[in-house]
This record gives structure tokens, sequence and C-alpha cells, in this order.
């Protein structure tokens, strides 16, 4: 039988919530690829247990460079909805090894055949705010100068500009737009890593960012559009490579950079779910505590098709803990 939404939600957080308690060994302990690793192997493990006949979309990379979690993989029990998946295990990973805030793992899941591929295309720009701003976020809006856009943002919102907060990426591309910005009078909100967790603040509304603005990760892209297709959000995004051979391979391809994607382009469903627990404490969610009786985790559920958003917060018994830490040495076969 086929589980419910509701069934196959909870299962789901499991799965972001394994790789949360498996990374957060290595908060601050300046190892990135460690602590990507260990949460990759936790998240592949309990995911093989969803009862999902799942392929995996956005994963870690091709087959011969990742071993796990690959694109094009075959993940689940095989049994239940056939779905496209999109994982990342720790998003902001240079976050995690330095401790800083709002490193998460992620897990988005659409129908088969619904979560578009960005194949060589590495980079995308990127606009994305809450449903009040579904409207002012219009194509031509990717072109506008910076303030044109915080003010158009502003306006739906019924604010001014100066009492907006923009997400953006702390990269050195970035540095005209940050400084535009502030010269518009609004707010910056910087992290060197994590545009999925940015675009979620941005798409939930009210949680003290209005937008996330600026070019991120395009397999980040249809992760975060699986969150806003869930919380009826809106985002604008269009290729955008930063080296020759990059954009050389989008153009073999046929990709067209010209096209600007919505979030629906991405994702061409709202039966869409999303789950993500936070690693490190941050401003979207607290990280994994340890305590002498195992550990808690804060996590965030989405279903676009019920419109729910549910925050968990799991108590999990330190030998159930031990126990995904001894299996982490597995490839989880």
């Amino acid at each position: 039988m086929e589980p419910s939404g509701r069934t196959l939600a909870l299962e789901l957080v499991r799965v972001t919530e394994a790789a949360a308690l498996a990374a957060a060994r290595w908060v601050g302990r300046g190892d990135k690829e460690a602590g990507d690793g260990a949460a990759v192997h936790a998240m592949r493990r309990v995911l093989a247990t969803a009862d999902l006949d799942g392929v995996v979309v956005i994963g870690e990379g091709a087959k011969d460079q990742a071993p796990m979690l690959y694109d094009g993989e075959r993940v689940g029990t095989g049994r239940g909805r056939r779905v496209d998946v999109a994982v990342d295990p720790v998003e902001g990973t240079s976050l995690l090894a330095r401790g800083a805030p709002d490193a998460i793992s992620v897990l988005g899941v659409a129908p088969r055949g619904t979560m578009w591929s960005p194949g060589p295309a590495f980079y995308m720009e990127k606009l994305v705010a809450g449903p009040a701003a579904r409207d002012a976020l219009h194509p031509a809006l990717l072109d506008a100068p910076v303030a044109g856009v915080l003010a158009a943002v502003a306006e739906s919102l019924g604010k001014p500009v100066a009492e907006l907060t923009v997400f953006v990426l702390d990269k050195p591309r970035h540095q005209a737009r940050i400084a535009a910005i502030r010269a518009a009078g609004a707010r910056v909100m910087l992290r060197t890593d994590g545009d999925v967790a940015g675009a979620l603040m941005a798409a939930r509304g009210g949680g003290g960012v209005d937008l996330l603005m600026g070019i991120g990760g395009t397999p980040e892209g249809v992760i975060a559009a699986c969150a806003v297709q869930a919380l009826g959000g809106a985002m604008l995004g269009r290729l955008a490579p930063q080296r020759p051979d990059e954009a050389d391979a989008i153009r073999a391809a046929g990709m067209d950079v010209r096209r600007v994607l919505a979030a629906g382009d991405l994702v061409a469903s709202d039966d869409v779910f999303f789950a993500a627990t936070g690693i490190t404490d941050g401003v979207l969610l607290s990280g994994v505590r340890f305590t002498p009786a195992g550990a808690t985790t804060v996590s965030l559920v989405m279903r676009g098709r019920s419109g729910t958003v549910r925050t968990v917060l799991a108590e999990h018994r330190a030998d159930k803990v031990r126990e995904l830490e001894a299996g982490l040495g597995s490839d989880g076969e």
C-alpha cells in the first residue's frame, strides 16, 4: 500500500535527522569533507528504508565522482510513490566545518518526471521571496537595478525599503550588489554558504528575511524550488555560468541561458515534500544537541498538496544514535 502523504512526510524527516546527527559530530572541526561524508552515509542508509520508488535527480554528482546518492541512483524500498529526489546531506559544508550558523540537511521529493535536471549548469541567478511578493517577482526583475528590485518587493510587502532584509551569499561576485543593497537603505544578511537556507528563510516570509538575491548553485535552486512550491512563495532563476567551460557545456547541451525559470519550471508540481533538519544553530533552525540521554533535533517538514508546514522536535535515544554512527562505515547495502 502506498503510504499517505502524512506518513511519507515523517519518513523524510527521519532521513534528514539521520544526516544531521551524523554531520553534527564534525561541527567546528575544520573538516568539511568528513562531515559531509558522514551525512551522506547516514542519509543513504535511512533513505533506503523509506517506502518510495525514488530516482536521485539532484545529488552528490555523477556516479564516477559520487559513489552514494549520485545523480540517477535508485533510492527507497521500491514500494510506494514514484518520485524524483533532491538531496543535500549538508547544505553549508563550510559553515559546518567552522561551526557557523545555518548548516542544515535538506531533502526534496516530487512526482517522477517533474524535477528539472540542471545538467552541466552549476550556477544560477536567483530571486526568492514569500507568498506576499508573488506578484512583484516578474521576469523583468532579473535585469532590473538593485534599487528597482527592492522597491518592487517592498511595495508588495507594504513596508519601506529600509525595513527589508536581503539574504546574499558573501562572495566576491556579489560585492557590488551588496553595496547597492545597502545604498538603497536595506539590510543585508551574509552567509558564505547555504543559499537553500536563505531561500527557505525568504520563502517563508515574516522570518526576518524578505528576499534572497544573487548567484548561487543551480542544484540548490532546484532543491529550494521544492520548498518554495510547498510554501506558495515566489522564485525566479536564470542560468549564470561563471566560467567559459561551464558556458560551453551549457551551449552544447542545448540549454538557453536567457530563459527565466520560475519555481514551477524547476519543480513542475505542487505535490511536493520538503524536509530540513538543523545541524548548527541558526536563524532558520536550532542545531543538533547532544546530551547524556542522546540527542535532540529540530526539523521542518512541508507538504505542498496540503499546504502544511510542521516543526518537529525529536529526542533520539543514546543507544540509537550510537547504532547510527556505528553503521556509517558501511555503504548501506
